[in-house]
């Protein structure tokens, strides 16, 4: 599946854990060829994520940077890494720690450390298609005092539904936060909606597009709603190792304008 980021987001529900059980036993369709597992899934450099996971046994490293310039003229940067681990045909560890260098600052240290497990529960299904659940937790490993971190802790559910129309791949995500502590450092509840394209260009070159938004918080932190446009080309320079860049521009709201670079690396499998 050809994509071009990742955000986490929380809890389990019983519905949502019926759904998963009824729905495991579903196989990809006959016709859909075998995907080669040390071909890379880039997650980054979108807000979205998608469906895919990494083949069991299978290791995959994102990381980049990506710079900040603020509404109010102050610049930051941050250089997420995240690593995918395939523990199951329809399973996926991830766990993920940025560097962070706070806005108006020249601090520079490690922010929160969150892990996540996707589930890829449906494949190829009427309307949802590839449709997986990323439950996720984030810890206050990062130092509040510095602007490293939030002190919160904080758990993330996540909806993804990926569909391929032709050449072009198309992932959709809905997700909510629950974070621990009073909402003076970072909100108690925040929503995150995407909708993420990507496709082919030009030989090895490729792109990525998408609209994603965070609406308003309320709290002591709290924040009106933000949607943002992201676009940049990729480059496949090997089909286990691609490139990104690009920028990221506001529509409303506080969101800084970003430029970003990175790559994602199918490191390899157990033997």
């Amino acid at each position: 599946m050809t994509k071009c980021r990742m955000r986490t987001s929380v809890a389990l529900t019983v519905g949502v854990l019926t759904l998963a059980a009824t729905a495991a036993a579903q196989t990809t369709p006959a016709q859909a060829p075998p995907r080669d597992p040390h071909a890379a899934q880039p997650e980054r450099p979108t807000v979205a994520t998608h469906a895919g996971t990494v083949a069991p046994g299978w290791f995959e490293l994102e990381t980049g940077t990506e710079f900040d310039t603020y509404p109010d003229k102050t610049f930051g940067a941050s250089s997420p890494t995240l690593l995918k681990i395939g523990v199951g045909k329809r399973l996926q560890l991830s766990v993920q720690t940025p560097l962070v260098q706070p806005a108006g600052t020249t601090h520079t240290g490690f922010g929160d450390l969150a892990v996540g497990m996707k589930w890829r529960v449906l494949e190829d299904a009427p309307i949802l298609g590839d449709f997986a659940i990323l439950p996720s937790i984030k810890l206050p490993t990062g130092s509040v005092d510095t602007g490293d971190g939030t002190g919160t802790t904080d758990a993330g559910f996540l909806l993804i539904s990926s569909h391929q129309f032709g050449p072009v791949a198309m992932d959709l995500n809905a997700g909510v936060t629950f974070r621990s502590g009073d909402g003076s450092n970072a909100p108690k509840t925040a929503t995150v909606w995407t909708a993420s394209f990507g496709g082919p260009a030009a030989g090895k070159l490729g792109w990525c597009a998408e609209l994603f938004g965070f609406p308003a918080t309320s709290g002591p932190a709290g924040s009106d709603s933000v949607v943002a446009v992201l676009a940049g080309p990729t480059f496949t320079a090997r089909e286990w190792i691609v490139f990104d860049a690009g920028v990221i521009m506001k529509l409303t709201g506080d969101q800084p304008t970003a430029f970003y670079a990175g790559l994602t690396w199918n490191i390899g499998g157990i033997k």
